[in-house]
């Protein structure tokens, strides 16, 4: 078994804080054809009712909310018809400066999107790298980067193979996460890098070995645990901005609503982040919440 990295020192040069935080560019699709048509995760299901008015103007509220309260700028990609979870921007590459790998999707009824992708991408001058055909990689739903690292996650969508690439075209080092719950079938629903070295993390989202690695590398003070209940309300898919942190507290369905617990806003807002909870139901209907409808691209 490899050697497991030691701690960071947060304290080190290189390390962002709060209060420096620059202006954030992050790609959205507005969700005009976003439907549940087909079943690729644990959440989705045909047969429940989707309100698209309503989801319209949840994700309309997330982008007003990071424009304003976030000061970031949004650029949109052209939704199309038939590509419903395009919404899902966060899955459309990896990005790092002016490098961006295009996803592959493991399901064909994504695939579609790759095109899509690519096109932006290249029209905005980025740098574009193209997978082989047999490497499933999912963009930023399965590699997120933290000080200098890649979390990148490998089992229900990603193969661990994509992570040489990642490492070699980006230069960052990548820790391999394995996914062991299928409800947590992306890394972006059980962890999210928060400015200041902080850390967002559902540990039974991940094998005993991934939990050691990312215990090891993110010191203990800096690593806030979220319970299962937490995590089942997307609490990890939240999008961080400088000190701002948006995340759902929606229903999850008709019976369940998401009650985030206290404790964890308290958390966050002793350590310096202003918490802004919105209602994205809709979407947690189709496996996604604030993160998986944006991409930081600058």
């Amino acid at each position: 078994m490899a050697s497991l990295p030691a701690p960071l020192n947060l304290n080190a040069p290189g390390i962002t804080p709060l209060s420096s935080a620059k202006q954030a560019a992050i790609l959205m699709c507005p969700p005009d054809y976003f439907e549940v048509a087909y079943q690729i995760n644990p959440w989705m299901d045909a047969g429940v009712p989707l309100n698209l008015d309503l989801a319209q103007k949840q994700w309309l509220t997330l982008k007003q909310t990071l424009e304003q309260e976030a000061k970031t700028k949004i650029y949109t990609l052209p939704p199309a018809k038939g590509l419903p979870d395009l919404v899902f921007t966060a899955n459309a590459a990896f990005v790092y400066q002016d490098l961006a790998v295009i996803a592959h999707y493991k399901y064909p009824e994504r695939q579609p999107e790759e095109p899509i992708a690519r096109q932006w991408f290249e029209e905005q001058g980025f740098r574009i790298v193209t997978l082989p055909p047999t490497l499933y990689f999912e963009g930023a739903g399965d590699a997120l980067i933290w000080n200098g690292y890649v979390f990148a996650g490998y089992g229900p969508r990603t193969k661990m193979e994509s992570h040489s690439w990642i490492s070699r075209e980006s230069g960052l080092p990548v820790l391999s996460l394995e996914l062991v719950n299928p409800r947590f079938y992306h890394i972006d629903v059980c962890l999210c890098p928060l400015s200041d070295g902080h850390c967002l993390y559902f540990p039974e989202a991940f094998s005993h070995l991934s939990q050691l690695l990312i215990e090891r590398t993110i010191p203990a003070d800096h690593l806030i645990r979220v319970s299962a209940e937490e995590a089942s309300h997307f609490a990890c898919n939240a999008v961080n901005v400088g000190n701002v942190v948006v995340f759902n507290q929606g229903k999850l369905d008709n019976k369940s609503p998401n009650e985030l617990q206290g404790g964890l806003q308290d958390t966050l807002t002793e350590r310096g982040f202003r918490v802004i909870p919105l209602d994205l139901s809709e979407f947690l209907k189709s496996g996604g919440s604030a993160k998986c409808l944006t991409l930081r691209v600058g």
